[in-house]
């Protein structure tokens, strides 16, 4: 708040309210003798001002005093302990001034000074409450920022399981192979045509979904990997080594599904060099296992161009339903993606 672009107007009016106020209650006696209205009226506007500088001094110092304390005080009470001892010296600045410049006819004594604090104080307080309306009015904005980029990113996710997941080239290749089943084996085309249509009818009716069962999820994947193995034969090694009792935790819909196209999109698939993509679960503390998805590293000669939105949806994703960076990526000999299983389908804000 100190900080605000037109504070030297807001100071103007605040001393000029202070000046009223103090005339209205009779304290023209603020500094123990009478002065001349302008110059009584300059003196209360200079402390307001002197006030709010200290404050705007101390709040522009606050992120490395807020490291000093490792954040175990709150940075408004950090900036208002500060501030009472600045205020104490630039309340005192104009008495001494008045006593050394300007013929006030008396000695100096305790009482002006006294008189000057208070009323530093009490500007000082009414500033600070006003400085934690407004922290906590930007706090509150924030959050609801965030609530919006949040419930943004889950929507962008839910189309792209059908825009990104299931893309465009997975889409062509599979009518190609279709084409080239249809007159060589219609038994097999059949089949063909019938899980392409399990494999849509999933993202269709799962796309508003947050979680799904991992059964459920498995059970998809065949579908999709009957697919791919119509198209890469041998050369695509998929192995399930999820136990069953794992399967009734929940996941993302079509997380497993971006995961494989992702590590067919970046690697050889060849008999030469076949690509092994291996799923399992990794057994972590009693509350949280993790589904691991890992393939064997043979990138292709040519990149295809990428995004990265398949991966990155996916981390954004799980940052919503688990408020935290909850996905692991390890690359070495390796790609491996990990991924939390969650035990129960958990009450998740409407998207």
């Amino acid at each position: 708040m100190f900080g605000y672009r037109y504070r030297y107007v807001f100071i103007l009016l605040l001393g000029l309210y202070s000046y009223v106020n103090i005339i209205f209650t009779g304290g023209d006696q603020l500094f123990g003798f009478t002065l001349p209205t302008a110059l009584f009226v300059g003196i209360v506007v200079l402390l307001v001002l002197l006030v709010w500088e200290v404050n705007h001094f101390i709040q522009k110092q606050l992120d490395f005093l807020s490291g000093v304390f490792r954040q175990k005080i709150h940075p408004l009470i950090i900036h208002f302990a500060l501030s009472l001892v600045g205020v104490c010296v630039v309340a005192v600045l104009p008495v001494l001034l008045l006593h050394e410049f300007y013929d006030v006819g008396k000695p100096l004594t305790w009482l002006p000074i006294k008189i000057a604090l208070g009323f530093s104080f009490r500007i000082n307080l009414f500033l600070h409450c006003l400085n934690a309306i407004v922290f906590y009015m930007n706090k509150y904005k924030r959050a609801q920022l965030q609530a919006e980029v949040l419930k943004k990113q889950s929507i962008e996710a839910r189309f792209d399981a059908l825009r990104n997941q299931i893309n465009p080239h997975f889409l062509f290749n599979s009518f190609n192979v279709l084409s080239t089943l249809v007159y060589k084996d219609a038994d097999t085309a059949a089949r063909f045509i019938d899980q392409l249509s399990n494999v849509y009818r999933y993202l269709l009716y799962n796309q508003d979904q947050k979680l799904i069962r991992l059964k459920e999820e498995l059970d998809f994947i065949e579908s999709y990997l009957f697919l791919l193995k119509i198209r890469f034969q041998e050369n695509l090694r998929v192995i399930n080594d999820i136990p069953e009792e794992k399967k009734e935790t929940y996941i993302a819909p079509a997380t497993l599904q971006l995961l494989i196209e992702n590590a067919i999109k970046h690697n050889v698939v060849s008999k030469k060099d076949p690509l092994e993509i291996r799923l399992f679960v990794e057994n972590g503390t009693p509350e949280v296992n993790k589904l691991v998805v890992e393939n064997n590293l043979q990138p292709k000669a040519v990149k295809e161009e990428s995004s990265k939105l398949g991966l990155r949806n996916i981390q954004s994703r799980y940052e919503f339903l688990v408020g935290q960076r909850a996905v692991e990526v390890i690359q070495d000999t390796r790609f491996t993606v990990k991924i939390p299983l969650l035990k129960i389908h958990p009450e998740l804000p409407d998207a």
